[in-house]
């Protein structure tokens, strides 16, 4: 098992991406906290890894309220003793072309996608700094490089990129690395909720001529939360079936 005894945080961990690296993780023998908004999916998504045989928390969190993110680590703390693993998962968007983009459609992105990948750094790194051991995975998006009526979502995913590689410079002498993924189309329920045409024009937008599965994203995702990846540190991986080659 790769994660034997890790005790890692999922955030946005109740449905979608996040659910699929929170059972991918404790079936690979991680602890997991999951932290997501709605109390009744976080308790699903806890029961179906207990059921499965493996240890997960699951803790209602609102990754933008300092209070909130700092309440769910003590949690984690408090049961497993430590965190070894921080998956910033937890992401929205509010989509409109931008001379139509309100202020509160950007802040609120900016507040859920940046500023709460900041308050759950700081809530972990201290931790991970103490004893000279940590694996910090940020998760972008293709969008990125930009897409018409994101520019709310581009700017925080491209801006994770950015702070992915300085966390990398800062940390990378306390024993901590700091790597990306920026998934491609993905079959989440959201992803399925697009009208058909929609999903087979996106699905050529790329090499392989289809979208990735939870469980492909997630193996990119164990490889940079496991020590198979440990000298590396400040990447971002493309994890988009050949959407974007340099």
């Amino acid at each position: 098992m790769r994660l034997k005894d890790k005790v890692a945080i999922v955030t946005g961990g109740a449905n979608g991406i996040g659910e699929g690296v929170a059972i991918k993780f404790a079936q690979e023998g991680a602890k997991v906290v999951i932290g997501d908004l709605k109390e009744d999916e976080v308790k699903a998504a806890e029961q179906k890894i207990k059921d499965m045989g493996g240890t997960a928390l699951g803790v209602v969190c609102n990754v933008a309220n300092k209070a909130s993110v700092d309440a769910m680590v003590q949690k984690a703390v408090e049961a497993f003793g430590t965190v070894d693993i921080l998956i910033n998962n937890a992401g929205i968007t509010r989509d409109a072309i931008f001379h139509k983009m309100t202020e509160e459609q950007w802040d609120q992105v900016f507040d859920v996608n940046l500023k709460g990948v900041f308050y759950c750094c700081k809530a972990v790194v201290p931790i991970m700094r103490d004893k000279g051991y940590g694996k910090i995975v940020n998760i972008s998006s293709v969008s990125r490089f930009g897409n018409p009526g994101q520019a709310n979502y581009a700017a925080t995913k491209a801006g994770l990129v950015g702070f992915t590689r300085n966390m990398a410079k800062e940390l990378g002498p306390k024993g901590i690395t700091v790597n990306a993924v920026a998934p491609g189309s993905v079959e989440t329920a959201m992803f399925l909720a697009v009208p058909e045409k929609i999903r087979a024009i996106s699905a050529k937008a790329n090499a392989l001529q289809r979208p990735g599965t939870i469980e492909e994203l997630a193996y990119s995702i164990l490889f940079f939360a496991s020590d198979e990846s440990a000298y590396v540190t400040g990447q971002c991986l493309q994890v988009d079936g050949g959407m974007m080659m340099p």
